[in-house]
């Protein structure tokens, strides 16, 4: 159909391989909730996935959780609307304090390939599922 959809698609693929590969490497994705855990593994990406506000959790909570896994490094990967960048925001700011690398990339790309279309984490492969119908694959 639009050569223009195809190209986001194949953009969002590529983008998920490469967070596919870092999570591989043993780096640590943190999302909001359970519901993302579960897209994020429909979408074949595994690993450690630290989930930020389950059950109660605080800042705190998701802050020792990351120094537990020993890593110097990890992905946020929050929702995109306004309390997601609030968590990014706060966290990357804790996790700089702690020495450990806050990678904002992956997040960074993805809103600005799925825009307003998406608003959190957990929409993502129902998102990539329809583009994919409306590129006839």
């Amino acid at each position: 159909m639009s050569t223009k959809l195809e190209k986001k698609t194949e953009k969002i693929l590529q983008l998920l391989e490469r967070l596919e590969k870092e999570s591989a490497k043993g780096i640590p994705i943190i999302v909001e909730g359970k519901n993302d855990i579960n897209a994020l593994q429909s979408l074949n990406i595994g690993g450690d996935i630290i989930s930020a506000k389950t059950s109660g959790k605080s800042l705190l909570d998701v802050l020792s959780e990351v120094e537990r896994t020993g890593k110097r490094e990890v992905v946020l990967l929050m929702d995109f609307d306004k309390r997601g960048r609030e968590w990014t925001k706060r966290l990357k700011q804790h996790l700089e304090r702690m020495r450990i690398k806050p990678n904002a990339l992956f997040w960074r790309e993805l809103l600005g390939l799925v825009g307003r279309d998406v608003k959190d984490i957990e929409g993502l492969a129902t998102y990539l599922e329809t583009l994919r119908k409306k590129c006839g694959g």
